[in-house]
């Protein structure tokens, strides 16, 4: 059992910042896949960054790529999301999930509560 917990959402401006954080606890998530999901009001649950442990890489959706950044520290048991240059499109509630299997999906067994972010213009 892996047990999520994230933080670091809030309310910022256009072209804005913020740093999310999403510590896990109950064991090593050293062999897992990690991800980054966001649900925004009357749409389906989409992928936004994540690492894949397997292969050892780090993917990005297209529409966060070059803004966003994931870091995963091993030693604290923590992954983050960098988020430079936010816009409203980027408000939704972002989930951590993780998954013994080689990727994160909508189907993986871990998640977090989730944290708000709102970006206004």
């Amino acid at each position: 059992q892996v047990q999520l917990v994230e933080s670091g959402g809030g309310v910022v401006q256009t072209g804005g910042s913020l740093r999310l954080s999403c510590v896990a606890s109950g064991r090593s998530f050293r062999r897992y896949s990690i991800g980054w999901f966001r649900q925004a009001p009357g749409k389906e649950r989409e992928f936004v960054a994540g690492y894949n442990w397997a292969g050892g890489t780090t993917r990005y959706a297209n529409s966060v790529k070059g803004r966003f950044t994931f870091v995963k520290d091993d030693a604290k048991n923590t992954v983050f999301l960098q988020m430079n240059n936010l816009s409203p499109e980027d408000t939704a509630p972002y989930y951590c999930g993780a998954d013994p299997a080689g990727s994160t999906s909508l189907t993986s067994p871990y998640w977090g509560p989730g944290t708000q972010v709102t970006v206004f213009a």
